[in-house]
């Protein structure tokens, strides 16, 4: 297994293989306590987080269980969540960069021209907008350190690295104020796109196809572990950090995003019931290989991390 960071806090939790089977497991450093004999999956423990977060600070300090080396077993995504939530457009340096982008070379406009305008546009959309929020498929996740495999269909495969909140109490129209009461812990989220595949040139006055851009098998590594919200501190500090093939391609703080954690907590909870293990990703940082002009090709290695939640290593590889 490759290396990864420590997690912050006394734990973390996760979901392992070893010869036996898959099984929940606590996370204390470089050991990992079997919690089959407690619960069945890392989302019956989210089912009732309130309950199970003391218990779970007891377990992580006794002898008691199965322990075994994290370095003996395989590690797959964290957990299999009810919703998954996805942010669109949320870090402003990456907007700009978009929006400037167009005016320069759709409208004629100057740098400068193109920058200030941006930058004002995000001024207001940020003051009286809101968030752009879309589904995700459960079955496009793998785990942290699985090979992606690219879609037979599609060239420009990219990168898109974001902090994501795991949901640990039932909540509908929840107020800013209090959204941050529902958020059990968070984890890491390579949302992979594809973006030749993204608008249907058959259908244009639909737009965007999130579904075949974005759900592919393999394209969402997701993981190593849920650190729990209480260890990580502030969620809109964090560092967001991807290596492609060893060149730093985004590194970012959270402080970028336009629409932090409490509003985007409120908004989705507008339309739909927020329930334990729903994940809400919050939006990828610029530098994404559209910006560079690089996209993902068999062989390739992408290495993710984010403040205090541990690492990813994916090996990209071709369809079978």
């Amino acid at each position: 297994m490759p290396d990864q960071l420590t997690h912050a806090g006394p734990f973390a939790l996760g979901t392992f293989a070893s010869g036996s089977g898959a099984f929940p497991g606590l996370v204390t450093g470089a050991r990992v306590r079997d919690l089959s004999d407690q619960v069945p999956s890392v989302r019956a423990l989210l089912d009732a987080w309130d309950t199970w977060l003391p218990r779970l600070h007891d377990l992580a300090g006794s002898a008691d269980g199965t322990w075994h080396d994290l370095a003996d077993l395989r590690v797959l995504a964290p957990l299999e969540p009810g919703q998954i939530l996805q942010s669109g457009a949320n870090y402003r340096k990456h907007v700009v960069d978009l929006v400037a982008a167009e005016k320069e070379s759709v409208h004629g406009a100057t740098p400068e021209e193109a920058r200030a305008d941006a930058e004002r546009m995000m001024d207001e959309r940020a003051r009286d907008g809101v968030p752009y929020v879309f589904l995700g498929s459960p079955r496009a996740m793998c785990g942290p350190y699985d090979d992606i495999v690219l879609p037979r269909l599609g060239e420009q495969h990219d990168w898109e690295l974001e902090l994501a909140l795991v949901i640990g109490r039932q909540g509908k129209d929840i107020a800013a104020e209090d959204a941050m009461e529902y958020v059990a812990a968070y984890t890491v989220c390579n949302d992979l796109t594809t973006r030749d595949r993204l608008y249907r040139p058959d259908l244009k006055a639909i737009g965007t196809d999130w579904f075949t851009a974005k759900n592919a098998d393999t394209f969402l590594p997701t993981g190593p572990f849920l650190v729990p919200a209480a260890f990580v501190g502030d969620p809109n500090d964090l560092r967001i950090t991807l290596r492609h093939n060893g060149v730093v391609r985004q590194d970012e703080s959270t402080k970028d995003m336009i629409f932090d954690i409490p509003r985007l907590v409120a908004y989705v909870s507008t339309t739909t019931t927020l329930r334990p293990g729903d994940l809400l990703l919050t939006g990828s940082p610029a530098g994404n290989g559209a910006h560079w002009g690089v996209f993902l090709a068999p062989g390739d290695v992408l290495e993710a991390e984010i403040t205090g939640l541990g690492r990813q290593r994916n090996t990209v590889r071709s369809h079978p």
